[in-house]
């Protein structure tokens, strides 16, 4: 059996991207992996949380 090999997603990397980018690691202080998951639970964690809630608040 063959596996079917997966397209390769390609991002664009836009100047807009890059600047995003650039102020990420500025405004945590990027420097690890850890950082990144620091800074990503920041972030999405409150947006995360408030889907969940709105998805409960749909089925009750």
């Amino acid at each position: 059996m063959v596996k079917e090999k997966k397209s390769v997603h390609r991002i664009q990397m836009t100047e807009g991207k890059h600047q995003i980018i650039k102020q990420l690691l500025q405004e945590y202080n990027i420097e690890t992996v850890a950082d990144i998951q620091a800074a990503l639970r920041d972030l999405l964690g409150s947006t995360i949380k408030d889907m969940m809630e709105a998805e409960m608040e749909q089925h009750h």
